[in-house]
């Protein structure tokens, strides 16, 4: 009910559920929520040796317009090569294992993450993602802001030997 008390006439139908026959009930049956079980994801996306990728949410499963999320197991130590994802923006939440991140022009910065933690990834950032654990399988969640899956490879990119550990600090929870 709305602050009318009157019951929806179904005039919010048009700006969130898809057009089509049938009714408001009908469209938002079928096009509203949707619940995509774990052991139903589709391994049907872009592969890298080491790494087991699974799409949950994209345009082809669920019609998603500007969102892609999924799921990565990476064996231990493995690790993709240089690359970044152009315009999209990228979160990796950790669930188990430990996650290191290179990134920068040469991969010359490093942080490590751990379950519970999440990543953050900007627009055409050079980085490589490594699984931290030489005996321990990393399990991740992706979620990037975009259906589509762009990856541009770097591969005459020449790191840095050690690269500077950077703790991050955001710049409203500073640093105790």
């Amino acid at each position: 009910m709305h602050d009318s008390d009157e019951p929806d006439s179904g005039k919010h139908a048009g700006t969130h559920a898809p057009g089509g026959a049938g009714s408001a009930a009908e469209r938002w049956k079928h096009d509203g929520v949707r619940v995509i079980p774990g052991g139903q994801l589709d391994p049907n996306t872009a592969q890298t040796p080491g790494m087991f990728r699974q799409a949950a949410i994209n345009h082809a499963r669920v019609g998603a317009q500007k969102i892609w999320a999924g799921t990565v197991a990476i064996e231990p130590d493995a690790k993709t090569g240089v690359h970044h994802h152009g315009a999209l923006e990228s979160v990796i939440y950790i669930v188990s294992g430990r996650a290191r991140m290179r990134w920068g022009e040469r991969l010359e910065f490093v942080a490590e993450a751990g379950p519970g933690d999440f990543i953050f990834v900007p627009p055409y950032v050079p980085h490589q993602e490594i699984n931290a654990s030489t005996d321990e399988p990393l399990h991740c969640v992706l979620v990037r802001s975009d259906n589509e899956a762009v990856v541009v490879n770097l591969p005459d990119v020449e790191p840095v030997e050690r690269p500077e550990a950077v703790a991050w600090i955001d710049p409203i929870h500073k640093h105790p």
